[in-house]
């Protein structure tokens, strides 16, 4: 399996991202790990509105999401988020995060992506190959 590159993340946790027991309202992770495979995409010098105009996408709109709960945060914490894709399919691509705080493992987050195009007559969309330039921006070369 190749080297994949890894992007990094520091969030802060406010006040307005935690429930009333002071800590993380979970749908916020989410929110947190797809800005995180936007943030990828960016850091590999591919930016979301880069990828949709030079290759006549949409977007990568996910498909199934899940998240592992380790540890908690809370207000004032500060986190790290690491994002990697791990594996490419031909029109998806897998999407891995794993968020730490204070060095430890908090939360896992998993993404299953597919790159997708208008449908020829413009009412839907439907997906497409995932170019391999693009594949090769998150494959570290020795």
């Amino acid at each position: 399996m190749p080297d994949m590159l890894t992007s990094h993340r520091t969030l802060f946790i406010e006040w307005g991202d935690c429930d009333p027991a002071d800590i993380v309202f979970y749908p916020n992770y989410f929110k947190w790990f797809d800005a995180s495979t936007a943030h990828h995409f960016k850091s590999a010098g591919l930016p979301k509105p880069e990828l949709i105009r030079r290759y006549g996408v949409v977007g990568f709109p996910m498909v199934d999401t899940r998240a592992k709960f380790h540890i908690p945060s809370r207000h004032g914490d500060e986190v790290a988020i690491e994002t990697t894709i791990s594996r490419f399919g031909s029109s998806s691509f897998d999407v891995e995060h794993r968020l730490t705080r204070d060095g430890k493992l908090a939360v896992e987050g998993f993404e299953k992506r597919v790159l997708v195009r208008k449908t020829d007559d413009g009412t839907s969309i439907t997906s497409c190959p995932v170019p391999d330039e693009v594949k090769r921006l998150f494959t570290r070369q020795p």
